[in-house]
């Protein structure tokens, strides 16, 4: 059997109607728009607003038009595109669009299938749901960030990565495609309601596991995966780059010591305890020898370089990987061959994710500007060419 292959992304034939907001909605209605979703952003008109820059790649592979949200022929005009969309994405506080007469009563009697996504940080409904917040404000509630630190240190923001793009926009996007596959086996249109506290909540599910039986405390970085194991930590080299330790397995740890030759000088310190002597190193399972161990790593990778020690590893199982730079990461040779980063128009930027064998994905669009595309989006929903310019005239759309 062949393969039919197009190039188009698995969401070809998706509408999208994005209405403009910033972070988290914005991810969603890119991942979208990545797997091949027709996502149609609504800007204002001017531009401006929303914390929106040009060139946000965040807002690539869509058009924008420009629509006064505020006036009623501006909402009547979504409206009509939300009669022939699959989709809507949002991410207001709760109840604005519903005061813009476009919430989810007004946009589902346009349109009884349409996905209606909503994007906050606490949520819908309960006591902070009017609150304003940020994603290290989530964060702090749900847990996630008393756990991201060093032992005896302040909690650490790990940027907006793990909220506002992890537990927010990807949840959104998620939700929005197992909606859209409901109304496709004969589900109704429905509300997903993606808050970034749930979402964080769920990616911390395992660290909630391992509490419950005993293998996670709660102190920060004094657990296996949180820097407090000495073989999962990063470590500073001789230039003062660093690299990242990755040997959770006896077989990797043994793999790495091996070709260190760790412990790295013999002495007498606790770390070489027995192994000076003839008999073993300090067990490495044993929390109580983590700090001696890890000023024995700390010593040892200060001898070299971070890009000696990433020849002497390279293509082992000791699972040790240079800690690159923004601008040294699409160099790298394993993310040249797999693409992972891509330059149209001579704009480095990361590629679509995840990939498809039939339905490959690609960037087909730059950033647009707002309302850029405000006029071929209207003629394609069959708006007449007089309606448009009178819409202009009255400072509808831009």
């Amino acid at each position: 059997m062949v393969t039919r292959v197009t190039n188009q992304g698995p969401l070809t034939g998706v509408r999208v109607i994005e209405l403009a907001g910033i972070g988290p909605g914005p991810f969603a209605s890119m991942m979208l728009a990545d797997l091949g979703a027709d996502v149609v952003r609504v800007d204002r008109p001017g531009g401006g607003g929303f914390g929106a820059f040009p060139g946000d790649l965040l807002n690539r592979n869509r058009r924008s038009i420009a629509v006064d949200l505020k006036q009623p022929e501006g909402r009547d005009l979504v409206l009509d595109l939300v009669a022939g969309a699959d989709a809507l994405v949002e991410g207001f506080r709760p109840g604005v669009t519903e005061r813009l007469g476009l919430g989810p009563d007004d946009c589902l009697a346009a349109n009884p299938k349409l996905v209606y996504g909503r994007m906050t940080g606490w949520g819908q409904d309960g006591p902070l749901a009017q609150r304003a917040g940020h994603d290290i404000d989530y964060l702090a509630l749900t847990g996630a960030l008393h756990g991201v630190g060093r032992a005896g240190e302040r909690p650490v923001p790990p940027m907006n990565l793990l909220g506002d793009y992890g537990g927010g926009g990807m949840m959104l996007a998620l939700g929005v495609v197992a909606a859209l596959y409901a109304v496709r086996g004969g589900a109704p249109g429905q509300v997903v309601d993606a808050a970034i506290v749930d979402g964080v909540s769920v990616l911390a599910t395992q660290i909630h596991a391992l509490r419950g039986i005993g293998l996670w405390q709660d102190p920060r970085g004094v657990n296996l995966l949180d820097g407090g194991a000495p073989f999962y930590d990063t470590y500073e080299c001789a230039d003062g780059r660093y690299v990242a330790v990755g040997a959770l397995e006896p077989q990797f740890y043994a793999e790495l010591v091996r070709l260190t030759g760790f412990p790295p000088d013999g002495g007498d310190g606790p770390e070489n305890a027995g192994a000076a002597a003839g008999g073993e190193a300090l067990d490495r399972d044993d929390p109580a020898n983590w700090p001696a161990l890890r000023a024995a790593w700390a010593r040892l990778f200060r001898t070299r370089t971070r890009d000696e020690w990433t020849e002497l590893l390279a293509g082992t199982d000791a699972c040790v990987a240079p800690v690159l730079d923004w601008a040294e990461a699409p160099e790298h040779p394993h993310l040249r061959a797999r693409e992972v980063f891509v330059a149209p128009d001579g704009v480095t930027q990361p590629a679509p994710a995840p990939r498809f064998s039939a339905t490959p994905t690609s960037v087909r669009r730059p950033p647009p500007s707002p309302g850029e595309h405000t006029d071929e989006v209207l003629a394609g929903a069959g708006i007449d060419a007089g309606r448009i310019a009178a819409l202009r005239t009255a400072g509808v759309i831009g």
